[in-house]
């Protein structure tokens, strides 16, 4: 991917959406990593794992954007960026937050415990997280910028095959007539549940 050797402050807060929005990486990791404790099936579990694990790689490579990004902005670049309330805040600090000002929350994520509602839940995510990339990618120019945002746009895809996958693994482990009626991890119409 190659140095970033760019200083647009204006860039900045689109790519701090895919950090701590609600669509972005902190919380995709958070969520994903959170869910596999009450997965009922090992393989579904390993797959939250990795992909959940996976996306703290990409917190690192959107923060490791984001300081490149920032990195010697003079307070007229910040100024021109609209960064002006962020650098009262955090200088050029990377902040999990939205690109909008809101700070990061768990509470824009879910874990229910029912693995039909989570996977359904992070197919959507993962969905969310392509969009917001594929319109970062209609507002950068830089390819310096835009590579990196291409691989991860591409990550997402892949999560989303996944946990297709995984939806249908665990259709398969329950009663295929009622599977969206009752919550596998705590109603007893499953089958070949592994722990």
């Amino acid at each position: 991917m190659g140095a970033f050797l760019i200083k647009k402050g204006a860039h900045s807060f689109h790519i701090l959406l895919q950090l701590g929005g609600p669509d972005g990486e902190l919380g995709a990791a958070t969520r994903y990593l959170s869910q596999r404790y009450t997965a009922p099936w090992g393989q579904i579990k390993a797959g939250l794992t990795d992909i959940g694990t996976e996306e703290l790689a990409h917190i690192e490579l959107v923060s490791a954007i984001l300081y490149q990004l920032t990195k010697g902005l003079s307070v007229e670049e910040i100024k021109e960026g609209g960064m002006e309330a962020y650098f009262v805040d955090h200088t050029t600090g990377i902040y999990p937050q939205a690109a909008s000002g809101v700070p990061f929350s768990a509470s824009t994520l879910q874990s229910t415990g029912d693995i039909i509602c989570d996977l359904v839940e992070d197919l959507a995510a993962e969905q969310k997280a392509r969009v917001t990339y594929d319109n970062i990618l209609r507002l950068v120019d830089d390819p310096d910028v835009r590579e990196p945002i291409k691989f991860l746009r591409a990550r997402e895809i892949v999560h989303f095959q996944r946990f297709g996958e995984m939806l249908r693994i665990a259709q398969e482990q329950l009663d295929s007539k009622n599977f969206y009626a009752f919550n596998p991890e705590f109603d007893v119409n499953r089958k070949n549940r592994q722990k």
